[in-house]
């Protein structure tokens, strides 16, 4: 199955991830003049950063699987995903994977739109919902992630 771009934009995420922000008001303001808005890690969020290529094909592979909101950079060919706040050591031994720690700045386009080379490979949805990070290890281990259905087969 290929991966789905979302094209249309999508309200719900971006006030999502104005809540995430210290401070909303400038996070705003950075989008409307066309810059990236610092949000750091932490309180909402934790975030494994991989290269862009192994990024895609981890999505690719997780096919209809739900995951949460990755954010690409296709100049610096990275990826950044977002994680849940409790992360501990699970992604400690995966390669491919660097996990950054609580108060790092992730440099955010806003979720409507993407800015300069950077843009959501998959759109915060609004709801909070971010990627398991058991499910992501698999996706970057060895053979990779396969749904349940190919294991099967």
């Amino acid at each position: 199955m290929p991966t789905q771009f979302h094209l249309a934009p999508t309200r719900a995420g971006q006030d999502w991830l104005l809540s995430c922000a210290p401070a909303p008001a400038a996070a705003q303001r950075a989008w409307d003049t066309q810059q990236l808005a610092a949000i750091p890690t932490g309180p909402h969020w934790r975030v494994a950063e991989a290269s862009l290529q192994r990024s895609l094909d981890a999505v690719r592979r997780m096919g209809s699987n739900p995951h949460g909101p990755v954010l690409a950079d296709t100049h610096l060919g990275t990826a950044w995903w977002l994680l849940p706040p409790s992360l501990a050591d699970e992604l400690d031994d995966v390669t491919g994977l660097t996990v950054r720690p609580a108060g790092w700045p992730l440099e955010c386009p806003p979720v409507v739109h993407s800015l300069g080379d950077r843009w959501w490979l998959e759109l915060p949805d609004g709801t909070g919902h971010l990627t398991d990070p058991t499910l992501l290890a698999a996706a970057f281990g060895p053979g990779g992630y396969r749904p349940e259905a190919e294991t099967r087969a």
